[in-house]
């Protein structure tokens, strides 16, 4: 029997995960069918089935490559966000971003209260926790499947901003039910001078505000340092180290990191409407192309590594006692939650009824809540409370059950919805 250290099983894994990542893509282009939910099935067979992917050598893994891979994917879609069309659409992402993941978070919770027979506590952290949908997901689904690119633009803007506010539901919802826990101590602090609902609000504004100022600033002064130095070899990794320096100001900040990466992205994705006025030569906006370039194939990079990574994180014994109650709470997530939070979009009388059904149809969970997914679990065995740690072992192992079916279900009918629903915006 061969024994291998603990870094040649790193790399045994990593070696797993990319080589099932190329049969991933291979047969994606073959059968015609989006890459996420091969990736995540066979991240779950060469992990705990197989056993090829360690799970423990997996979480280690997982726990890097969802950051590194989420500010990666969201720096280069941040660059494809073009500013005419946020402008025009900036009222449904808002409302999108508020209203309608709070209605998600509240019915998701009642249902799974309902149906795990506890307490609406509970049933709100997993809400907050499954509230926000998963550019991860969406990004490579829609370079797969192009739509109309007004719908593409809310869906996936609405998924990039709505991470900071789904962590800050969670916070709060930890915040109720922890109060001691550190994660909450921000917004204890805030609510020492307000109550605690007027806390979060503020916490709210304060991650959103400040991302976005730290973002503009940084993709403004990373610009004009690039132009004025000249920068033409490789930058790439200037520009990776800005949208990484960005991350962790944002962090530092008790901001959003991942918002300040996206901002940064935005603003260099822009250059050429905010700074037309100071001119900009054909090598230059050639450079920026190439950086574009390159980050767009490292998100596909950091898009295996995520989802095969979830796959293989999955406990069997966990996801197997919740699977039925779970599935039918994936469900009403899915059709039932989504499509409520959506009406709230209808008054602005901007999206038909087909459109305002494919928006509420395809939002699918991903990275965040799975990073998010065994904080009550956590927290119940380091306060050493029961109950708490009770409601993290259904919470993680329904959210991991809702992760799973709803990208699997919302990757594979993208393309039907979008012909049955998007006959005239199919591009």
């Amino acid at each position: 029997m061969i024994f291998l250290s603990h870094v040649d099983l790193i790399v045994f894994s990593l070696v797993v995960v990319m080589t099932l990542g190329f049969i991933t893509f291979f047969l994606s282009k073959k059968v015609n069918i989006s890459s996420i939910p091969i990736l995540i099935v066979l991240g779950i067979i060469f992990g705990p089935v197989l056993g090829f992917i360690g799970r423990g050598n997996a979480t280690t893994l997982f726990n890097y490559v969802r950051v590194i891979g989420l500010v990666i994917i969201l720096f280069a879609e941040g660059h494809n966000l073009k500013w005419p069309l946020l402008k025009k659409h900036m009222a449904t992402i808002g409302i999108l971003d508020t209203i309608g993941l709070f209605v998600t978070a509240i019915v998701a919770g009642l249902f799974f209260s309902l149906f795990f027979h506890l307490p609406f506590l509970a049933g709100f952290l997993f809400g907050a926790i499954i509230s926000a949908t998963d550019p991860a997901t969406l990004i490579p689904l829609f370079k797969q499947n192009k739509v109309n690119e007004n719908i593409r633009t809310v869906i996936v803007t609405e998924s990039i901003f709505n991470d900071p506010l789904g962590i800050v539901l969670t916070v709060l919802a930890v915040a109720l039910a922890v109060p001691q826990a550190s994660s909450a101590q921000f917004i204890e602090a805030i609510a020492k001078y307000t109550t605690l609902y007027p806390a979060a609000v503020i916490f709210f504004l304060y991650e959103i505000g400040i991302s976005v100022v730290i973002g503009v600033i940084l993709g403004i002064v990373g610009y004009w340092i690039a132009r004025k130095l000249k920068i033409d070899t490789f930058p790439e990794i200037y520009a990776l180290a800005l949208a990484f320096g960005g991350f962790v100001i944002g962090e530092w900040a008790q901001a959003s990191g991942y918002l300040v990466a996206t901002t940064i992205g935005i603003v260099w994705g822009n250059h050429d409407i905010f700074f037309k006025k100071n001119g900009e030569s054909k090598k230059f906006g050639d450079l920026m192309e190439s950086e574009l370039h390159f980050n767009e194939i490292l998100s596909d990079f950091a898009t295996v590594f995520i989802f095969i990574l979830i796959g293989a994180t999955v406990d069997l014994n966990v996801f197997g006692s919740a699977l039925i109650m779970g599935s039918i709470v994936a469900l009403i997530v899915v059709f039932v939650a989504r499509p409520i939070a959506g009406l709230t979009v209808l008054p602005l009388r901007k999206w038909s009824a087909k459109e305002y059904l494919f928006i509420s149809l395809e939002g699918p969970r991903g990275v965040v809540p799975s990073a998010l997914a065994g904080l009550p679990l956590s927290l119940g065995i380091m306060y050493k409370n029961p109950v708490l740690t009770q409601w993290g072992e259904v919470i993680l192992a329904a959210t991991v059950i809702t992760v799973l079916e709803s990208v699997i279900i919302e990757t594979l009918w993208v393309r039907p919805l979008s012909k049955r629903l998007l006959k005239d915006s199919i591009e």
